[in-house]
């Protein structure tokens, strides 16, 4: 079951939820206000990269470099 990150539009509350399938998504309620008036989130995804300009992407990890060459 995948987790989603969600937005109630009333209590502005952020939350996660297990959903079972992306038609279950539709019967999501904000566990604060208790409102169907939820929206899910664009989540962004971890990498293995560190510091800015950095990023890791099947296993292998690039740099972006500002400096002249």
């Amino acid at each position: 079951m995948p987790l989603f990150e969600f937005v109630c539009a009333d209590c502005q509350a952020p939350f996660e939820e297990l959903v079972r399938s992306a038609s279950a998504v539709e019967d999501v309620i904000c566990p604060t206000c208790g409102s169907s008036q939820v929206k899910k989130k664009i989540s962004t995804f971890a990498s293995k990269g560190s510091g800015a300009g950095s990023f890791s992407f099947g296993g292998s990890s690039a740099s972006c470099s500002t400096g002249s060459v």
